[in-house]
């Protein structure tokens, strides 16, 4: 699908999971795409298959840093996102988030463009209410070990609404929920790619707490497809949008189905439950279907079996000889 003219365009934190998907639709569609990447969590694997493309260039940069480039609309997806890389080092994290932000909005300022920024669920921290609409300010622990990336995201979305309210600047806020497919970080510590990598290595699978947990997972082309939607809005259409797939399935759950489509030896084991994990998180996803004619279509079940196959495929390249 086409979103209107041929147009250079910013991704920052276009070499990671997200962002190189974006890249490939935003090529697809005609466009001009310049990835930055700082490569913290990014990889070039990733964008290996556009780098020498006419229409594609790579920039290694890290945003908290100004960056003075020409473009017609920018994609600000540049932060680490799992526990396990934004708690390495939870400082630069939020100053990620946040001067990240600053940069990405003042060159949007300057430049007179429309900025995206790819919010997150973690906004809502560990919700009282469920599902979560747009509407709901959320719970979250403010100084916990999850605080760096959450509160982060949250002084984000701040920046966004003050810019466009103060400068009258063109914004789209998006809160991204749980996402999953190839190209996911192998050690990102996230639950779809721990337990892949778990049960295609025969490992026991790792679960916390006792698995009743839940969360719900949202195939990475219809996350792209909404975010693309979003941006082709009106002006009048800022969001806060929820993207993300409302079936909600337990941590147990996923394991289980996991282990079946791999034909996997492991076993589930048990571990104690994080701090400030949330029990239950599932979107409210209305506002998209409204705004954006948008909703999930893939199904965890098709949708594990291409992740699957790609880490299947990932062991195999990186095996020792």
């Amino acid at each position: 699908m086409r979103y209107g003219e041929t147009k250079r365009i910013l991704v920052t934190g276009g070499a990671g999971f997200l962002g190189s998907h974006l890249c490939d639709r935003l090529i697809l569609q005609g466009h001009e795409v310049l990835c930055v990447d700082n490569l913290f969590t990014g990889s070039r694997r990733n964008i290996a298959h556009l780098l020498g493309h006419g229409r594609f260039e790579f920039m290694r940069h890290d945003v908290t840093f100004p960056l003075h480039v020409e473009v017609d609309e920018i994609y600000n997806l540049a932060c680490p996102a799992s526990p396990v890389h934004y708690q390495f080092d939870p400082v630069q994290t939020a100053k990620t988030s946040v001067i990240g932000a600053i940069n990405m909005l003042g060159l949007a300022k300057r430049l007179k463009v429309k900025v995206f920024q790819a919010s997150t669920s973690e906004v809502y921290g560990d919700p009282e209410v469920h599902p979560q609409p747009e509407t709901y300010w959320g719970r979250v622990n403010p100084i916990g070990h999850r605080s760096c990336y959450d509160e982060g995201k949250r002084c984000a979305e701040t920046l966004f609404f003050d810019y466009h309210r103060q400068h009258g600047l063109a914004i789209k806020v998006a809160r991204i929920f749980n996402t999953y497919g190839p190209r996911m970080h192998p050690n990102d510590g996230r639950v779809v790619s721990n337990f892949v990598l778990q049960a295609l290595l025969d490992e026991d699978i790792t679960l916390y707490g006792d698995g009743s947990q839940t969360r719900a997972f949202c195939y990475v082309d219809d996350l792209i497809e909404g975010v693309l939607r979003l941006m082709a809005t009106g002006l009048e259409v800022t969001g806060p949008v929820n993207l993300g797939n409302p079936g909600e399935f337990s941590i147990r759950q996923l394991a289980e189905l996991v282990i079946e489509l791999t034909g996997s030896r492991s076993r589930i084991v048990f571990q104690p439950l994080p701090p400030d994990d949330p029990r239950q998180r599932r979107p409210e996803i209305d506002r998209a279907k409204a705004l954006l004619d948008w909703e999930p279509t893939v199904p965890l079940r098709d949708g594990l079996v291409r992740t699957i196959d790609y880490f299947d495929r990932f062991l195999g390249e990186t095996a020792p000889a």
